[in-house]
């Protein structure tokens, strides 16, 4: 599958609000997006699986929520990982010690992965892949609970987020030092996560795209992305929406999830990608 250039393009969030849903839906009816990760948690989930169901050609995967959301728990079962109205913690970083040092904290995390799990195959929709919100399904704890449960759920790809850094800095050098920290670390844990994928027989993209531009995966950013697209199979993620006031609850206030939509479904881009000779797969086809 490696000898062309292929792309997933996936959106996150699939679930979090009814303006999500609606710009999830058109970018994929009307642009280029394969794939959504749905986050069973969110408060329009139950609207994303019916949209799912009339929509077959949209694969759908699981995005993981172990920071910033509802748990599928009551915060009985996992008081170690939510306060006591059900929710996470805002802060991924904090949170990620927290996964490593806190006794009887794995024990947690697993029966929270576990029911989130449950619930997405509840629904009756094929499981493409499972991602994280905010990438937490790199954390090795949270990393090595999937591989152990993979076969019993039936997961069958990843998200791996190896984005080329120079790349993202050719393309716009601001914030260039926290691209640089989210390269150097994303680079050390797909280092460490990709023999035990490989192991588990997971399939994952060759890389990714977007990581760097979270928020702001524009027209022109996209269009530079398809002119460098390298062979293999390369993942470009994104956040599109028609923004409400859930979606704005959650997401950072400069996050672009309007543009994000025209871009995915600008003519522009299509043509690229057609004069490019790129085809676009989703994580069904790895």
């Amino acid at each position: 599958m490696n000898a062309r250039r292929r792309l997933i393009v996936a959106a996150d969030d699939f679930g979090m609000s009814s303006g999500v849903n609606a710009g999830i839906l058109r970018a994929h009816r009307e642009g280029i997006l394969g794939d959504a990760s749905l986050m069973v948690n969110g408060q329009a989930f139950s609207e994303a699986v019916d949209l799912a169901r009339a929509t077959p050609t949209l694969s759908v995967g699981l995005h993981l929520m172990l920071v910033q959301g509802r748990a599928a728990l009551p915060a009985s079962e996992i008081p170690l990982l939510v306060d006591a109205g059900g929710l996470f913690g805002n802060a991924p970083i904090a949170a990620g010690f927290r996964y490593f040092f806190t006794p009887g904290v794995r024990a947690q995390l697993r029966h929270e992965i576990v029911a989130q799990l449950e619930k997405f195959l509840a629904t009756g929709l094929p499981l493409s892949h499972v991602d994280g919100h905010l990438t937490i399904h790199m954390h090795p704890v949270v990393l090595e609970i999937l591989v152990d449960v993979c076969d019993r759920y039936a997961i069958r790809a990843v998200r791996l987020p190896r984005e080329p850094l120079a790349a993202a800095l050719r393309y716009e050098r601001r914030h260039a030092m926290r691209k640089l920290f989210e390269g150097t670390v994303f680079h050390a844990l797909s280092c460490w996560a990709l023999p035990r994928i490989t192991r588990a027989g997971l399939r994952h993209p060759d890389r990714m795209f977007g990581l760097h531009q979270t928020g702001h995966v524009s027209e022109d950013y996209l269009l530079t992305v398809l002119s460098e697209l390298p062979d293999g199979v390369n993942e470009l993620y994104c956040h599109p929406a028609l923004v409400d006031e859930e979606a704005r609850r959650w997401r950072p206030s400069d996050y672009a999830s309007q543009q994000e939509l025209a871009a995915l479904t600008s003519p522009r881009v299509r043509e690229a990608i057609e004069r490019s000779g790129i085809e676009l797969i989703t994580y069904r086809d790895l």
